[in-house]
């Protein structure tokens, strides 16, 4: 039942003048709250009652004034008081709302199952990663021993120099393929914007240094064996510092090691 239809049933004239239920009076108050205009009804029709008992009633005998109540409670459309809820529909709201929690339950449920999947997924991805990082180390691991290991490498001690007298530092020389790999585990770590240049150096008939890289992974590598570039007939080795970039030719003044093949 829409506003208008509950206005146009008569029930607000028997709410005004006192004759509901209790449980009638409540609805209208409900309904009351629900729609502006049905509280503005009620008010409509108090106001009415009042002003017609003012005005009229001290003029009339009783029957007169009868006749014109039963006039303002007369409605061409009265629509009939809805009976009372019976028990199972009480039931239906019940079991409904039973319903509704229970699939809010599961929901909750389901959002909570997304979340751990979603962290399991990250998890697979970090654990995938760190798998790849190793992979990556054991064959850089391998590559390392394979060299030391070959008959034709041999392994050259690189003595700290006036710079740094502590620093010490091997090449791993292989004559055959010439590919050098530089363990650099007892160099100092290099200062901010310097780096660690290697070179192959030829003796005679001139001394003639030939870079063959930068430590540039030194910070990053976990065993600080770093692989450079292959050296053609390297008579011994030394490694520099040197400027973020490395230097067309060594500076002396910070030679850190050096070894004789």
């Amino acid at each position: 039942m829409n506003s208008k239809e509950y206005i146009e049933s008569g029930i607000l004239e028997l709410f005004v003048y006192g004759k509901l239920s209790e449980e009638e009076n409540k609805e209208v108050l409900e309904m009351a709250a629900k729609h502006p205009e049905v509280q503005d009804e009620i008010i409509a029709i108090e106001k009415a009652v009042v002003s017609l008992s003012e005005n009229v009633a001290p003029y009339l005998s009783v029957n007169n004034f009868e006749k014109i109540r039963v006039k303002l409670f007369d409605k061409s459309k009265v629509v009939p008081i809805q009976p009372k809820k019976n028990i199972s529909q009480y039931l239906g709201w019940v079991a409904a709302a039973v319903l509704i929690l229970g699939f809010g339950i599961q929901l909750f449920k389901l959002n909570q199952s997304n979340k751990a999947l979603d962290n399991l997924i990250s998890e697979k991805i970090g654990m995938q990663q760190e798998l790849t990082v190793l992979t990556l180390q054991k064959q850089e691991t391998d590559n390392v021993l394979a060299v030391i290991r070959d008959v034709n490498t041999v392994e050259v001690a690189l003595a700290g120099q006036q710079v740094a007298p502590e620093a010490l530092a091997t090449a791993y020389y292989n004559k055959s393929t010439k590919e050098v790999y530089i363990d650099a585990a007892g160099l100092p770590a290099p200062p901010e914007g310097m780096v660690y240049q290697v070179w192959a150096l030829q003796l005679e008939p001139v001394l003639t240094p030939t870079s063959i890289g930068l430590l540039e992974t030194y910070a990053e590598s976990t065993t600080k064996v770093i692989k450079v570039d292959n050296a053609n007939e390297a008579q011994a080795f030394g490694i520099t510092l040197e400027p973020a970039g490395g230097s067309p030719s060594p500076t002396l003044e910070q030679l850190y090691t050096l070894g004789k093949v």
